[in-house]
């Protein structure tokens, strides 16, 4: 069983900028705007180019997927994010009918048996067989641990297994009803289970697929499994009871390649806002020269974007380390995912409006980008889910340091702001410093015991992390310690000030809604919090928003080319 970490060893720079032209050439080609339209309007998944973008004799871009011993191109995290956000920069239902075969492979890499590995990774490198991922279930959504679907043992006279009977549903499967094989969990004797299911097997049956919202050009579809049977080594690993485990092992990945999407879509969606308003004039001049469009519809959503940017990079960096061994990067996927894909779905909304009335036309795109980007916050676990993951995990964090937890990363912070003070990174400090008090109030009077404190919380730990992340990067660009696979758009002085204009609003909603939830949940028999309370530095968080709406005036003319 493989322990370590998802990504492979990964490509070089140039074999990656060589994969992702390819890529953006293959899709440009194969997929007009016109032909996007109509099979957006028609619900039509283009079978045909995911299979085209899957054959190795063709795009082979699974092959960035698949580890190299088994035929692949060994890809790291790194890798994958940069691919995964290109794709959706396409189209975010495209690319989830392709990301649906990494998905489907998933449990195989981690769990499988050498043997298997060779046969199944070796078939999608080979043959570019289209996988899909068997696990959502119509009571359950995403809680793996309630699923009804059951592998019964079917043995022979000597007691021998040698094979299961499968008995269930699954709901909102992507490739569900084009997939060649599906990995399907299932409770086994011995605990939920792996088991490759070909799509073939008597037995196996795909619905017709769902009327989506977006992602129209993705086929989703509920899977139905009456009495079928497979045989003993389709059973992943070849040992009941590790299929919860298994999945896990790689949320932290799964999750930071749907942030991409969401990055992805979100800039997309920004862009086409942006080029739209250097043609549209209002009262004599274009909408880009009017502060009051671009610091509401534009500037923001920039920023949050690249904090976004900011935490999925330091997080794939960290799964290509190794250091997301043993599921250790669970928490840092599920914060790259919920800031990405509410960025990105927030990016998209301020789109729409940036373009006024053509905006909600489908000619202009962004209204389908708006309606792509919205999955992101559901699938792989929703935005409620990824808080309360996020909120749990650093709450533990907090209790085993004494408190010092988020006081030790604000620290750094002090001491990167006195390297580089001109990053905003004495902003994510009093930010930090704000959230540990926070925290520290919550235990003496536990709130945690409120579900809706600890998803308020995880929104806004997220915030502290990307801020802590975005100052980070800030400082590595003007040092010229960037990675080379992620070509800079901004240069170190435009990341400066976007990351200063982040970290003064993550300390402003530290300060006002963390505080705030926490008086609002305190009852009479509570323990007294006003001293913890009264040390968060209001006045220090108040005097740091000095200088933001200049910040957002270079932050906009950046964007818009205007900067000197």
């Amino acid at each position: 069983m493989v322990t370590g970490h998802v990504g492979g060893a990964g490509l070089d720079t140039d074999t990656l900028v060589m994969m992702l032209d390819a890529l953006g050439d293959f899709v440009g080609h194969e997929l007009t705007p016109q032909r996007q339209l109509d099979l957006d309007h028609e619900d039509v998944c283009p079978e045909d180019i995911v299979r085209a973008m899957s054959d190795p004799n063709q795009l082979g871009v699974q092959l960035v997927f698949v580890p190299e011993v088994y035929g692949g191109m060994d890809g790291g995290a790194f890798d994958s994010y940069r691919i995964c956000e290109v794709m959706a920069r396409h189209d975010i239902g495209l690319a989830t009918a392709v990301f649906a075969t990494f998905l489907g492979s998933d449990p195989i890499l981690v769990g499988a048996t050498d043997e298997q590995r060779q046969r199944w990774l070796g078939a999608i490198a080979e043959d570019g067989i289209v996988f899909a991922y068997g696990a959502t279930e119509p009571d359950a959504g995403s809680d793996l641990g309630a699923m009804k679907t059951t592998a019964a043992r079917i043995e022979d006279d000597d007691g021998t297994v040698t094979g299961y009977r499968i008995n269930g549903r699954k709901q909102w499967i992507s490739n569900g009803s084009i997939a060649d094989m599906i990995t399907v969990l299932a409770m086994a004797p011995d605990g939920p289970s792996w088991f490759v299911v070909p799509n073939d097997t008597p037995g196996f049956a795909a619905a017709s697929p769902e009327d989506k919202h977006g992602i129209r050009l993705s086929n989703t579809a509920a899977l139905f499994l009456d009495d079928v049977e497979v045989p003993a080594d389709h059973l992943i690993g070849e040992v009941e009871g590790r299929g919860l485990v298994q999945a896990q092992q790689v949320f932290g990945y799964t999750r930071i390649m749907v942030a991409a999407f969401g990055l992805g879509g979100g800039w997309e969606a920004l862009d086409r806002a942006i080029e739209y308003s250097l043609e549209r004039k209002q009262g004599g001049a274009p909408l880009a020269e009017k502060q009051g469009f671009t610091h509401k519809l534009i500037v923001p959503h920039a920023v949050r974007l690249e904090a976004a940017r900011s935490y999925i990079e330091e997080s794939a960096d960290k799964i290509d380390r190794g250091l997301g061994e043993n599921g250790a990067m669970n928490t840092e996927g599920a914060i790259a995912k919920l800031m990405a894909t509410e960025a990105g779905n927030a990016a998209a909304d301020a789109a729409i409006q940036a373009h006024g009335g053509y905006g909600y036309t489908r000619e202009y795109v962004v209204e389908k980008i708006k309606r792509d980007v919205r999955i992101t916050t559901i699938y792989e676990g929703t935005s409620e889910i990824m808080e309360m993951t996020i909120a749990r995990d650093r709450w533990q964090h907090h209790l085993k340091t004494g408190g010092g937890y988020y006081r030790d990363r604000a620290a750094e912070l002090a001491a990167l702001h006195t390297r580089h003070p001109d990053v905003g990174a004495d902003h994510a400090a009093l930010a930090a410093e704000s959230l540990g008090l926070v925290l520290e109030a919550c235990r003496v009077a536990r709130l945690t015991r409120n579900q809706h404190v600890l998803f308020r919380l995880g929104e806004l730990i997220t915030e502290v992390e990307c801020a802590e992340s975005f100052a980070r990067r800030a400082a590595d660009t003007l040092d010229g310690n960037r990675h080379d696979k992620s070509p800079e758009r901004f240069d170190g002085a435009a990341l400066a000030a976007m990351s200063r204009v982040f970290a003064r609003d993550a300390a402003h909603r530290v300060g006002d809604d963390g505080v705030r939830w926490v008086t609002g949940s305190l009852t009479a028999e509570a323990a007294d919090v006003g001293p913890l309370l009264a040390s968060v530095r209001h006045d220090a968080i108040r005097n740091a928003q000095s200088g933001l709406l200049a910040d957002m005036d270079r932050v906009g003319d950046v964007l818009y080319g205007r900067a000197g």
